[in-house]
């Protein structure tokens, strides 16, 4: 009689089935998976295997929703590096740095940098100018003198926007300047009485907030550019303003110097008040950054040292989370990766905090500014990089290279 064949080895079933069976695997036995042979290491590194590893981990690319924001990088590699985002692996580096300013007391006044990040250029505020950097190929770093200098303000640009290849500033002269990335074209027309604090572009609509304690609506439709559509009497001063991605209403958060919230949602078509979030803000705790991560989740920082969850869905009485900072130090800017995870900036020590949404606790911690003690005016990072702005350095954590 013929002898029995051998059954034939896992790898040779069809490539469906291996891919179900893989699909039940955590990251640890995929890896281990990949050192069996050729065909199960291509296999196990497939990106429909890890979408589902990385929609858990921090800093991945991926969206609440499932949108990929990161598309082009493999998954598995993006895995990888979220776990030197978890653990805090990272090489740091101060990038640029940028002098003092001399005032007419003759006392020394730092600037406030603010940023933007793309996939080719980070875009820094320094004195009266916006600046492009070109980031190096394959993530290695950032070049040194600026490819393009965008100017138009007389005093400092406060804080700037960069959206579908435009760049809308707002400056200490209050004025509001509109430049087109790769073209000579550029707006400037006078805004507010005094400072622009913040801006928001999204369409053809630009909002604005000010230290005049008034945030503007402004026009950038064909035949009516530049024109105030609604004047917003906010009765403090405007930090932080940001327009809700469904393009109905914006944002305003203020000083919280008066007896109305500093959190408030101001229909965009009309101007009218729409809401105020939260009622327990102790005086002085104003709002120095907001930041929509869908159009009914919103996050919130500032002088009272919390960052705040809010879901306007659920409720606009209290916030659906909070995160304290350890040390009871102002937050000056925060992002998210619309996910799982926070950062944020602090004022002391150029303090840079990650934060894990399912956790109550700081995940990591970075101290940028040693021995001098400086705000983190601004952050921005991709998935492999983070950049923090302080008050005479731009430095930048890579978490590619622990």
């Amino acid at each position: 009689t013929r002898a029995a064949s051998p059954p034939s080895p896992l790898w040779a079933l069809p490539e469906e089935l291996l891919l179900l069976i893989c699909s039940y695997l955590d990251a640890q036995a995929l890896g281990r998976l990949a050192q069996v042979c050729r065909r199960l290491r291509f296999l196990s590194g497939r990106d429909l295997l890890w979408r589902r590893i990385a929609r858990g981990c921090l800093n991945s690319g991926f969206t609440q929703l499932g949108t990929d924001l990161a598309a082009g990088i493999p998954v598995k590699e993006r895995v990888k590096v979220s776990q030197n985002w978890r653990h805090g692996h990272c090489r740091r580096e101060t990038v640029l740095k940028w002098k003092c300013k001399q005032v007419a007391s003759f006392s020394l006044s730092f600037l406030m940098p603010w940023m933007e990040l793309d996939g080719e250029y980070l875009y820094l505020s320094q004195a009266e100018n916006i600046q492009a950097y070109p980031l190096c190929p394959e993530g290695t770093g950032l070049q040194r003198h600026p490819q393009a200098i965008f100017s138009g303000h007389q005093e400092d640009v406060c804080r700037f926007v960069l959206v579908n290849s435009h760049i809308v500033s707002g400056g200490g002269d209050g004025s509001i300047v509109l430049h087109k990335i790769r073209g000579s074209y550029s707006l400037k027309f006078s805004a507010h009485e005094q400072e622009v604090n913040c801006v928001d572009f999204q369409g053809c609509l630009i909002v604005s907030g000010s230290r005049d304690r008034t945030a503007k609506v402004w026009s950038l439709s064909a035949g009516r550019v530049g024109q105030c559509l609604h004047t917003v009497q906010t009765e403090d001063r405007v930090w932080s303003i940001a327009i809700s991605p469904l393009l109905s209403s914006f944002v305003t958060g203020t000083a919280c110097c008066g007896h109305t919230s500093p959190l408030r949602i101001w229909d965009l078509e009309s101007g009218q008040l729409l809401t105020c979030l939260g009622t327990d803000f102790h005086r002085g705790a104003g709002v120095l950054d907001v930041f929509y991560e869908t159009p009914s989740l919103l996050l919130s920082c500032g002088y009272d040292t919390y960052i705040r969850y809010w879901d306007i869905r659920t409720s606009t009485r209290k916030c659906v989370q909070e995160w304290e900072e350890p040390h009871d130090s102002a937050l000056y800017c925060i992002r998210s990766d619309k996910n799982h995870m926070i950062a944020s900036g602090s004022s002391y020590y150029g303090v840079v905090r990650l934060w894990d949404k399912r956790q109550t606790q700081c995940l990591q911690s970075f101290h940028l500014s040693s021995p001098t003690s400086s705000p983190v005016y601004c952050l921005r990072f991709s998935t492999t990089h983070l950049y923090a702005a302080l008050a005479s350095a731009l430095h930048v954590l890579d978490f590619t290279a622990p």
